[in-house]
């Protein structure tokens, strides 16, 4: 089944900005232009595309048709670059699957080594990320472990080291006696989101007992080491962005010498991967400086 590219470019539009207005601002047309064509666009595949709301988002076959649309774009600007020719359509654009904390620590410098490139990130856990790619929602994602997603090409980065940590006022109010299977169950910590399993994984591995200890949800990266840093929990925190925090005395390890290497892998359509050269280049190399060798 062939698409109208101004469909496409619609249903994208809507489902980027949120609305049907703005989506007609992008475009240049009229907001009754983007509802012509997105019903055209439903009838012919005979199935709605977007859940209509404040903001506008879209349905499970939406998404599909939008990520298609989109893998389209990538592989029309390496032809143009392949071909030598003037594109004259701007930057494509890429939609990604990445973790928080290699966003809030690597990944930034892979996106900054990446030219002609537009990127529509989608953060979960590292965990997660690899559903992304299951149900064909995104063209690449840094996944957990090597395992690959059927019909995507994988590439080991390297291991991203997490130490768990607190601060100095945290550890004599709630591990006075040391840091023990009894205290981890009533000393409060800090998870990312529900998905995140990092702290129960190193409490497994190093008090050798399942708990549920209280804790805190925290979904930012950064206000995780300041929390930790503030006494309000301890948390798993890349090794990276507690350094500092260590040396100035501000954090401490509950153990020491008990880190927890989490091995990360680059995945990426098949399909796309020649498109995605330059990108998946840009990523090693940023890995390379920001991970440790597995």
């Amino acid at each position: 089944m062939s698409f109208d590219p101004n469909q496409l470019a619609a249903l994208s539009a809507i489902l980027r900005l949120g609305s049907f207005e703005a989506a007609a601002a992008e475009l240049a047309v009229t907001p009754s232009a983007i509802s012509q064509r997105i019903k055209a666009l439903e009838d012919r595949v005979g199935t709605s595309l977007i859940e209509r709301g404040p903001p506008c988002t879209g349905t499970r076959a939406g998404l599909r048709i939008a990520k298609h649309a989109e893998d389209v774009g990538l592989l029309e600007a390496q032809l143009n670059r392949d071909l030598a020719l003037d594109r004259g359509t701007g930057p494509a654009r890429l939609r990604i699957a990445v973790p928080a904390d290699s966003l809030a620590t690597w990944f930034i410098d892979a996106m900054a080594r990446t030219k002609d490139m537009l990127f529509d990130l989608v953060v979960d856990d590292q965990d997660h990320s690899a559903d992304w790619l299951r149900r064909g929602e995104v063209s690449a994602a840094i996944t957990v472990g090597g395992r690959p997603v059927t019909g995507c090409d994988a590439v080991p980065l390297g291991v991203m080291r997490y130490l768990a940590t607190a601060s100095p006022d945290y550890m004599r109010r709630w591990f006075p006696q040391g840091v023990t299977a009894k205290a981890l169950a009533k000393a409060p910590c800090l998870t990312f989101n529900r998905k995140d399993g990092l702290q129960k994984a190193w409490i497994e591995a190093n008090a050798g007992a399942r708990i549920v200890p209280p804790t805190h949800y925290m979904p930012s990266t950064h206000a995780f080491v300041d929390a930790a840093c503030a006494g309000l929990g301890w948390g798993m925190n890349p090794e990276i962005l507690v350094r500092q925090p260590m040396s100035e005395g501000r954090l401490q390890a509950l153990i020491p010498d008990t880190p927890l290497d989490v091995p990360l892998t680059w995945q990426v359509s098949r399909i796309m991967a020649p498109a995605l050269g330059p990108l998946t280049r840009a990523v090693r190399v940023a890995a390379a400086k920001g991970l440790i060798a597995a």
